[in-house]
């Protein structure tokens, strides 16, 4: 969806009652009604903004023929299927002595290694190797416009071939399976049996090692399943990938190692959640264990207490030693929660910047214990994955929103120049794993009710009292784009689409705050200010009906336009105006577990949404169908 800025745009009235009559999909549902309202006005005078709403409500007698409730669902999550392997059909390559498909133009066979290639083909008219469809179809092609071999010289395996095979085998450093990608490799020497089960032998190791280089650097680009079809919150564009164009650059190049090393994401954030994993996996494991999703009230039971209170008492200083050793030592086997040990909890809480509500909770567990080892391989391993997703380089300036920490950073040349709480979507409601580019800042902003607002949330209200929009500070468009009071509206009518369009006016009650930052995108997410600022107080901030609510908003309007907060207040004193963002600057929406900060420690977060386990069982679905490997 695009802004107009300060252009009025007139949309002809069919196309407006076109829209409306089947319903303005949420995603643009935003950008629509700008267009529709002049959204791009420059300024309403804030003395503008509306009275509070009236009391008086109009009588309304319900429709007894209305349709049933109705309802807009949010994105599910699908159960994830790996698409099946193939058996490469070599036949186009062993059925003719010519090549198949013309020779590539910049194809130059050494004429040793050609003639034994030419030879050896015969001995893949029985090989059953396995792959992706599509590396599949890109080995064929390739060695039939290339008849010659990559990794092989004379009677064995090249030092390419080595160089491959090493890195292959290194797969685990990045967080991939090793399993994957493995290829036995001939004995080097002569072998004992004839020159043509040699020939034999070589072919066919080219070809698997080929295949599991293919599929190594599609993983280190793209990661190993494709994340949309894991759920519908997750949105990312196919990462093209030239496969014959791979084959060719290694047959070009010694510098194997270093061409399939740069496959992979080349941020900091990516070499630092690598060092993690290596620094973890060499690590002793951690004894003590705490179910990470405990929940423990004053004066209820569970076996874990004991072990968390031992964690506890582990890690106390001097200070919280001589307040709550003895409570500590004393209670140390007990399994229930007594009033005793709220203090105790209340004060580590505090201690750990949490709000010390003595309620033992998975982000007190995280806080207080940590988490275990296992448990930190496998959120790196995560987060390694879901960089795959991601641009190799993220970009500067950017924003990056970490929906797990609930923080939004605006970080430029390597600096973090700003931090932020941000409030995210509820597990009913959430906020979808994706990355864009901001557009522009409304200052004083209108709020196009999302559909699924108006019609999940509204419309029961509305059957009952159709004035309610009236007296609370929103304007109702009809098909013909002309404002109509909301009394006028029989509401009783509709069900999941409904015909007019909502918008909340500026206010100081207005569900955007005071300003609001867009990055266009078919979510209808976008950052914005709320007048609700006490949740910004709380640990779990997973509250509003998924956008990102800034605790410094007019900070991350000031970093995004390239001015001062002082400038942004000064505009925020004329009333609704638009501003577009000047620089290209990308936004990540994202969903990290483990994440490195600045300067490379890795920080550890609940899994909010439960994503990560969704993940790892699509990594074990596509594990499941890789493991017959040849």
């Amino acid at each position: 969806m695009k802004f107009l800025g300060n252009k009025a745009t007139v949309m002809p009235l069919a196309a407006v009652a076109a829209m409306l009559a089947f319903g303005v999909p949420q995603a643009d549902a935003q950008g629509f009604f700008e267009r529709l309202f002049g959204g791009g006005i420059r300024h309403v005078p804030q003395r503008d903004f509306p009275p509070p709403p009236s009391r008086q409500r109009p009588k309304y007698k319900p429709d007894a023929t209305a349709p049933a409730a109705s309802r807009i669902s949010s994105p599910s999550y699908y159960t994830y299927k790996s698409d099946p392997l193939v058996r490469v059909d070599f036949s186009t390559l062993t059925a003719a002595p010519e090549p198949a498909m013309p020779l590539d133009a910049a194809f130059q066979p050494s004429s040793a290694t050609g003639a034994a290639f030419r030879e050896a083909i015969a001995g893949l008219d029985s090989y059953e190797l396995y792959a992706e469809k599509d590396i599949a179809k890109a080995l064929v092609a390739y060695y039939a416009a290339n008849p010659d071999f990559i990794w092989v010289t004379g009677a064995g395996a090249n030092s390419r071939a080595q160089d491959a095979v090493r890195v292959l085998g290194e797969a685990t450093s990045y967080g991939l399976t090793p399993a994957d990608y493995t290829v036995e490799v001939p004995a080097a020497g002569a072998s004992t049996g004839s020159a043509d089960a040699r020939l034999e032998e070589l072919v066919r190791f080219e070809m698997a090692l080929s295949a599991r280089v293919l599929r190594y650097v599609h993983d280190a680009q793209s990661g190993r399943v494709d994340p949309n079809r894991i759920t519908g919150y997750y949105d990312f564009p196919v990462k093209p990938l030239d496969m014959e164009g791979v084959l060719k650059t290694l047959t070009r190049t010694q510098q194997v190692r270093t061409y399939l090393e740069s496959r992979h994401p080349q941020n900091a954030e990516y070499q630092a959640l690598r060092v993690e994993l290596e620094s973890l996996q060499a690590s002793a494991d951690d004894e003590i264990v705490v179910d990470p999703k405990l929940l423990l009230k004053p004066e209820e039971s569970s076996p874990e207490l004991p072990k968390l209170l031992a964690k506890i008492a582990r890690n106390l200083d001097d200070e919280m030693g001589g307040a709550y050793g003895e409570i500590l030592a004393r209670l140390a086997s007990s399994e229930v929660y007594a009033p005793e040990l709220v203090p105790v909890i209340k004060a580590v809480q505090k201690k750990a910047g949490m709000k010390g509500d003595g309620v033992i909770g998975p982000r007190t567990v995280a806080a207080l214990v940590g988490t275990s080892k296992a448990d930190k391989i496998q959120k790196v391993q995560v987060a390694l994955e879901e960089l795959r997703w991601l641009p190799s380089d993220l970009g500067s300036p950017r924003v990056f929103i970490n929906q797990p920490a609930f923080t939004a950073s605006y970080i430029e040349n390597g600096e973090e120049k700003l931090k932020t709480r941000v409030v995210i979507g509820k597990t009913t409601n959430q906020t979808s794993f994706f990355y864009d580019q901001l557009e522009q800042v409304d200052f004083h902003p209108y709020w196009g009710v999302p559909q699924s607002i108006l019609v999940n949330e509204m419309l029961p209200r509305l059957r009952r009292d159709p004035g309610y929009l009236d007296r609370a500070g929103y304007e109702v468009v009809n098909a013909r784009g002309k404002r109509i009071p909301s009394s006028s509206v029989n509401w009783g009518a509709y069900g999941a689409k409904i015909p007019y369009g909502v918008r909340q006016l500026p206010s100081e009650a207005n569900a955007l705050g005071e300003l609001k930052i867009l990055f266009p995108n078919k979510h209808a997410i976008y950052m914005h200010d709320t007048p609700q600022k006490t949740f910004f107080q709380r640990d779990m901030r997973a509250l509003s009906h998924g956008c990102v609510r800034l605790q410094d908003p007019r900070g991350m309007a000031a970093a995004v336009l390239g001015t001062s907060v002082d400038d942004i207040a000064e505009k925020l004193k004329h009333g609704h105006a638009t501003e577009k963002v000047a620089r290209r600057i990308p936004v990540y929406v994202a969903y990290f577990t483990a994440w490195p900060d600045m300067f490379g420690k890795v920080e550890y977060f609940s899994d909010v949404y439960d994503r990560d386990t969704r993940l790892q069982q699509a990594l074990d679905s596509t594990e499941a169908v890789r493991s017959p490997a040849i």
